[in-house]
């Protein structure tokens, strides 16, 4: 939805921005989780941002090239840009950055795989060098995808206990003041951007509100004057206030779904035909209706339907059908006992109020067919070590997003890497199978567009059959905002942009 653009901009003021779910890191340098991307890419920038049809802007990067060969990308450095500490930002940052994302980033190892080194012949040149072309890597290198952090503040230490993670120092136009836990964090303006003349706001409070009911007062009363993760049930309300505006305007840079990931090292689990009843026992229409309020999409495919040149569907088959799911599990040798059930599961889900919906729609749809379905629950960081590290979980409700490209986005569901060598975010259900595998190693690097969309709908066809993930439904990130805040986004990203262009009007 376009948001009304008064003729002026008014400088100074705070905007108070409440979310349901609170970072776990300030930086989404190392954990891309949605929390975390939309508080980094205020402080710490990355090299390029990009405009509504995914064409690169300058940022930290003024100029740029790419060879014949595509194995180099190189970047002019905006001069004259500090970080919030007074250090002079340089190529020696960006170096850093990019080669700690490659070994340690949930998706540089996929991202950035093909990186061979970065280097650095002055301090405003960087040149990141391939071993094989990268085709999606001019799209990947947002604030919020690909921050440039100050490596003077990493030292020699392990990137993920440094103490940047939680006390920012970026060259963004806000400057980290402090983070209470459990209540807010607060970002100044910094009187130093290098953008001339912004950022308009003299600060931004993020509150953390987990209720969202209490989320939807806030909003009401002026309480804050932007606010994520509203309950669903309450925006058709809410729009009818003449003080509030609901933008529901789709992200194109993550786009966001919801998953069922089965691990697939359960026994039980590793028969395909097993996933394949427990898909048609689900009515992915009730979810998108009921408890999203019609405000989400169902999903036919990992791969976003807006990359139509790579999307297919044709093997993601698997209508609600209960007789069939009764069937399916009869056949698989999992008879129902005498007590109606076949087996029990524990079913895990990331925090939010529509995923814990979703679980309890699950447990319902399953004990029809006879699963029985015990919901474990916690935090982020017991749903985190639960999924990717004790592995602790039958079937798991994730949100994940899709982005821009499937080598960045969908490779990480599938990729057989992520058995061998754990990360969070990539592949919770332990899938492993080589010929996926290889053929998203020939995608990432094929810069034929035909060819290239061939090897993502093979993958497509095979992990539609196999269903080591079921696609649910689109996660929307909806906005409720006072209507005397303009230009709250100013890239593709949406709540990941910077907040240098929000402004707002004195309250009368």
């Amino acid at each position: 939805m376009a948001q009304t653009k008064a003729p002026t901009p008014v400088d100074g003021g705070t905007l108070t921005y409440a979310v349901v779910q609170e970072p776990t890191s300030l930086v989404s340098f190392l954990d891309t989780k949605t929390d975390n991307r939309n508080v980094s890419a205020k402080v710490t920038e990355g090299l390029l941002r990009y405009d509504a049809k995914f064409n690169p802007q300058p940022l930290l990067a003024t100029a740029w090239t790419v060879s014949a060969d595509g194995l180099k990308y190189s970047f002019k450095l905006r001069p004259g840009v500090k970080f919030h500490d007074g250090r002079d930002f340089t190529a020696e940052d960006v170096r850093y950055s990019v080669l700690t994302q490659k070994k340690q980033g949930p998706r540089g190892r996929i991202t950035l795989a093909n990186v061979e080194r970065v280097d650095a012949p002055d301090p405003l040149t960087a040149v990141i060098v391939l071993s094989k072309p990268a085709p999606f890597l001019l799209k990947a290198l947002s604030s919020a995808e690909l921050p440039i952090v100050p490596a003077h503040r990493y030292a020699d230490g392990e990137p993920l206990g440094n103490p940047n993670i939680t006390a920012p120092v970026g060259t963004g136009p806000f400057v980290f003041e402090e983070w209470v836990r459990g209540s807010h964090l607060v970002l100044r303006k910094n009187p130093a951007y290098w953008r001339k003349g912004f950022p308009h706001l003299d600060r931004v409070i993020v509150k953390f509100i987990r209720d969202p009911a209490a989320l939807s007062t806030a909003i009401e009363t002026g309480e804050v004057d932007v606010a994520q993760g509203v309950a669903l049930a309450d925006l058709e309300r809410l729009a009818t206030n003449p003080k509030l505006k609901v933008d529901d305007s789709y992200d194109g840079f993550l786009n966001n779904a919801s998953f069922l990931e089965f691990n697939v090292e359960n026994p039980v689990l590793a028969k395909p035909q097993v996933r394949h009843a427990i898909a048609q026992a689900i009515d992915r229409n009730f979810i998108r209706n009921t408890i999203y309020y019609k405000r989400a999409e169902v999903v036919n495919s990992p791969v976003p339907r807006v990359l139509s040149d790579y999307y297919d569907d044709s093997t993601f088959r698997y209508p609600f059908d209960v007789a069939a799911a009764n069937r399916l599990l009869d056949e698989a040798g999992q008879p129902k006992q005498a007590n109606g059930q076949r087996f029990s599961l524990r079913l895990s889900y990331i925090p939010g109020a529509e995923f814990k919906r979703t679980t309890d729609y699950l447990r319902s749809a399953l004990a029809r067919v006879g699963i029985k379905v015990e919901v474990v629950d916690g935090d982020l960081p017991t749903f985190l070590k639960r999924v990717y590290a004790t592995r602790d979980f039958d079937i798991n409700i994730n949100g994940l997003g899709r982005l821009f490209d499937p080598t960045v986005g969908v490779q990480r569901f599938y990729w057989g890497d992520g058995v061998r060598n754990p990360l969070i975010w990539i592949n919770g259900a332990h899938y492993d199978n080589p010929q996926v595998d290889e053929l998203f190693r020939q995608a990432a690097v094929e810069v034929d567009a035909s060819r290239r969309a061939v090897q993502f709908k093979q993958i497509q066809q095979i992990v539609g059959r196999e269903l080591p993930v079921l696609p649910l439904v689109t996660v929307p990130s909806i906005h409720v905002l006072n209507k005397r805040v303009h230009d709250f986004y100013n890239s593709i990203d949406l709540a990941a942009g910077d907040l240098a262009d929000a402004w707002v009007e004195p309250k009368k």
